[in-house]
């Protein structure tokens, strides 16, 4: 990997771009100058996340029912390269769209995978068990994720979450997932869930983080990451509301990489 990074070193000096670089542990956080395909400009506020985001060539989105009717063919004529689904919520929950949106991302040939909203007052097992019910061992699906925030303010759930114990719970979580779908998953995480919780650890796995603001390094130091929630307000073709954008870390040719190695259609 450390070859791969020199390589957008000397790209970016080439280009005259003087854009700071994390450490080779974490790479650059800049690989590419090509714009964003399918956005809308000025319906949103620029953010410093925004700009540097732009630099990327691979960008996806994430939607739940809060989406609305989404129409799949649109999306993936529009650029977008990938889209991860919101399936499952603790142990009884599932996403009234999920369905819809998966059968939909599948027949428009774009590439998506499901994610699971953790429920701190279910067991883990009850968690997964949900998940497994719910979405397929699609072996042409990308990764799943587990998504870990901290919910305060869940009427239902007063649970205090104390770091080694929660650890435990999600590795046990990451661990029946991968066992399940054969496919190491992905963390997905908040800025103050990854400082309270997960900062220094669960380093064998992928983490998708959210930065909205700043470029990822501000809040996350130099831990690596594979997917970066960037904008929480994008118009992206074939979704009617505001949906949230995501970058992959690398460029074209990693993204392909990483679908042989994740998704078999791409073998």
């Amino acid at each position: 990997m450390c070859d791969f990074y020199s390589k957008i070193m000397t790209r970016l000096a080439l280009s005259g771009l003087t854009l700071g670089l994390a450490a080779c542990g974490s790479g650059p956080e800049i690989v590419s100058a090509k714009p964003l395909v399918g956005a809308r400009p000025g319906h949103y506020k620029e953010t410093e996340a925004t700009e540097l985001a732009r630099r990327f060539t691979v960008h996806g989105v994430d939607v739940s029912k809060y989406q609305g009717n989404v129409d799949w063919m649109a999306v993936q004529e529009g650029g977008v390269k990938f889209a991860y689904i919101k399936a499952t919520e603790g142990g009884d929950r599932l996403d009234p769209k999920f369905v819809q949106n998966w059968q939909g991302a599948k027949a428009a040939g774009l590439p998506h995978g499901a994610y699971h909203f953790v429920y701190w007052c279910r067991p883990w097992h009850e968690n997964m068990a949900w998940f497994e019910k719910n979405v397929p061992a699609d072996p042409d699906a990308l990764p799943p994720v587990l998504d870990v925030e901290a919910t305060p303010d869940s009427p239902t759930c007063p649970r205090r979450l104390e770091r080694e114990p929660t650890l435990r719970e999600i590795k046990a979580m990451l661990v029946e997932m991968e066992r399940y779908y054969g496919k190491k998953p992905v963390i997905y995480t908040t800025v103050d869930f990854y400082q309270a919780i997960i900062d220094g650890a669960l380093h064998d796995y992928p983490i998708w983080i959210r930065s909205t603001k700043h470029r990822p390094s501000v809040k996350y130091g130099d831990r690596a990451w594979r997917f970066w929630q960037y904008q929480s307000d994008a118009f992206v073709q074939g979704i009617p509301t505001k949906v949230d954008r995501n970058a992959f870390y690398g460029d074209e040719k990693d993204w392909q990489q990483f679908l042989r190695s994740n998704v078999t259609a791409a073998n």
